[in-house]
């Protein structure tokens, strides 16, 4: 069924929201976008005059798409090379979504989007439908087609588990950056030392490198592996450059909210270290060089301004 101008123009203002909400229930921008495109695709040969709430019925028919997909990727990541982590997202990308209140803030970090790993579908559904998107428990119900009592069961044990995981201090911006410079600074200065000080004792260290990057399968634990690995890391040498086509140069940023390290390649964003912050320091290094996973990433980067230049170089 064809469309009419308002139609369209219906579904545009809604996107953004739509991509925010896909996102935060797939952990990646480019499944996001496809699950938004299929919903489009479904409201085209709907009759959209005869539908009361288009917005209502838009956020059911994206939400039950993403839902059949978190069940087909728990498979796909089963055969998935090394450690599955979420897509990142820097500073200004609308896809992070709404980002007035903490738990909406907190709902897109990438501390807890690798939470979320771990929670069902439906779970992870109700949990971002209610605290990112503060949709009522009758209104989760209808979008999931279970009870309203089932609905606050659910986020309630949805949180528990979001919360027995979650040791993420949040910080402003301006912290964040400052932050990132400070670890930029440390594990480019060649000495475990500053690193040690900068990180917890139980600090881990994981990367996604989807088979395509040299990523080791199993994570860096406690702080002094930790920091030797960071020192590696940014250690420069011919091998690396050789490695990624280039000479990568890195910078101190932020992406879902938190601390980052970016690395740049001609343009192309090669990787992005993503810093959790609790209360006694840096407690996760999350390294995503998947490059599937990092052309959102590469497009907001060139379209974003960096006169101040990189920080190191490898």
């Amino acid at each position: 069924m064809a469309l009419s101008v308002s139609d369209v123009d219906r579904f545009e203002a809604a996107r953004p929201r739509l991509e925010a909400l896909a996102y935060r229930l797939l952990g990646s921008a480019s499944e996001a976008e496809d699950a938004v495109q299929e919903t489009f695709l479904r409201w085209q040969a709907a009759d959209a005059g005869r539908i009361e709430v288009p917005e209502a019925w838009l956020t059911k028919v994206l939400t039950h798409w993403c839902l059949n997909l978190l069940t087909s990727a728990r498979a796909r990541r089963e055969t998935y090379v090394g450690r599955w982590l979420p897509e990142p997202l820097l500073a200004g990308d609308p896809m992070l979504g709404p980002a007035e209140t903490a738990e909406q803030r907190e709902s897109v970090s990438y501390a807890v989007l690798v939470l979320l790993e771990r929670l069902s579908p439906n779970e992870r559904a109700v949990y971002v439908l209610r605290e990112a998107f503060g949709h009522p428990h009758r209104e989760i119900a209808r979008i999931l087609d279970i009870s309203e009592a089932a609905s606050q069961q659910i986020y309630h044990r949805a949180k528990k588990h979001i919360a027995d995981g979650n040791t993420r201090t949040e910080v402003g911006e301006a912290a964040a950056l400052r932050i990132a410079e400070e670890f930029l600074a440390a594990a480019a200065s060649g000495r475990t030392e500053p690193l040690v000080r900068l990180l917890t004792q139980e600090a881990v260290a994981v990367s996604d490198g989807g088979g395509k990057v040299p990523a080791r399968a199993k994570g860096f634990e406690g702080t002094l592996a930790v920091a030797r690995f960071l020192r590696g890391l940014f250690k420069p040498s011919k091998a690396k450059r050789a490695l990624v086509g280039g000479t990568p140069e890195i910078y101190a940023s932020t992406a879902n909210g938190e601390p980052a390290v970016v690395m740049v390649v001609d343009g192309r964003v090669a990787g992005i270290a993503c810093l959790e912050i609790g209360p006694e320091g840096i407690a996760a290094v999350r390294s995503q060089a998947n490059p599937d996973k990092l052309v959102r990433a590469t497009a907001r980067w060139a379209a974003a301004d960096h006169e101040e230049g990189p920080l190191h170089t490898l």
